[in-house]
């Protein structure tokens, strides 16, 4: 927000107009400017642009961004992504401003209009479309559960116990993915019997074991006491590679892991995985295939046209040629409405139903 709610002193007519249909272009790149143009100053941000401050391409961006996020300010509705183009080019400008100046101000304001520029997409993300897309009135908007970038940190969990899982089992896996998602920030968390037996019916007490075997996980009981826990009684737990002396593998906040947290018990408690009684192998890969789906709800980047098999096999434990079999187990479950392999790929589409779990590559 800013204080100055007048046009700069020489901005002209148009660019002081109501509800602007586009940004104004970036021109960064102009290199032309008249002698009328070499006096011109205005106000950005509660700064004033120096009149002599060169190169001119960067004043004249500057003095016209100011006058974009005041017209902006008058416009009758929200426009998020119009705001985050225009929270982008301040974070550019400025960055360029206190390099010339060498002003650490200047570039603690270019760090901040990033972060706002990063928060208005995930607030348009999360209102079921992403910046420049084309909506069509007439569908629908999904209602996400995750914004962009808080399922760009699940895939990055996703990747993480992949690679520090203490064992390749599948079951071992689902495990150490949700309890990471509980300790990830503090290294410590809650648990109670009923959510090990949900997750793991049957498998639960053999899979404590072996993590505390390994060192991977300490309870400060018996496994026996941890899965008779209730949720009036939670077991404190410790995961000693996650506690703050550590590297920190992760760098989300606290509202991310909660959202990530909920999003992951939501795709491994699903209603109907849990009428097919489905395993860990196939929960593992409904969760695979709910981080790694486009807007639409297709798996894959639109430029690989699906999921790599081995990568899917690798974080699911189990051998390629498998995968089309627990597909079909999501298809029967109407998690996936089709699924097929060819050239070593995974095509498939998300169920209407589950669209709101979908991870926004």
């Amino acid at each position: 927000m800013f204080s100055d709610h007048g046009p700069s002193p020489v901005a002209d007519a148009s660019s002081c107009a109501t509800g602007p249909a586009t940004v104004p272009r970036a021109r960064f790149a102009s290199s032309g400017t008249t002698p009328g143009q070499a006096k011109r100053w205005g106000k950005v941000a509660q700064r004033t642009v120096p009149h002599d401050l060169q190169p001119d391409a960067l004043r004249l961006e500057l003095i016209e961004l100011g006058d974009a996020f005041r017209a902006y300010q008058r416009r009758a509705e929200p426009d998020l992504a119009l705001l985050a183009q225009l929270h982008e080019r301040k974070a550019r400008a400025f960055a360029l401003w206190a390099d010339i100046a060498d002003d650490g101000s200047l570039r603690h304001e270019a760090k901040r209009a990033e972060s706002a520029a990063q928060t208005t997409r995930d607030m348009h993300a999360n209102r079921g479309t992403q910046v420049g897309d084309t909506v069509n009135e007439d569908e629908p908007v999904v209602e996400r559960l995750l914004t962009r970038s808080q399922a760009a940190h699940a895939r990055t969990v996703l990747d993480y116990v992949q690679a520090n899982a203490p064992h390749p089992d599948a079951e071992v896996h689902l495990v150490v993915l949700l309890l990471t998602l509980r300790a990830a920030r503090a290294g410590t968390g809650n648990i109670i019997g009923q959510d090990l037996t949900g997750w793991l019916p049957g498998d639960a007490e053999q899979v404590l074991e072996r993590l505390i075997a390994a060192d991977w996980l300490r309870l400060p009981g018996t496994v026996t006491e941890t899965l008779a826990s209730r949720p009036e009684d939670p077991v404190a737990f410790t995961v000693p590679t996650l506690l703050p002396a550590q590297p920190r593998p992760f760098t989300f906040g606290k509202t991310a892991r909660a959202r990530v947290s909920g999003w992951a018990q939501k795709v491994v408690g699903d209603r109907k995985i849990r009428k097919k009684k489905l395993g860990a192998t196939t929960r593992l890969l409904a969760l695979y295939t709910a981080a790694h789906t486009r807007a639409d709800g297709r798996l894959g980047h639109a430029e690989d046209g699906g999921l790599h098999l081995d990568k899917i096999a690798a974080f699911c434990s189990l051998p390629p040629e498998k995968v089309t079999e627990h597909a079909g187990l999501l298809v029967a479950a109407d998690w996936l409405t089709e699924a097929a392999t060819a050239q070593g790929m995974l095509h498939g589409q998300l169920a209407e139903r589950v669209l709101p779990l979908g991870g926004l590559l």
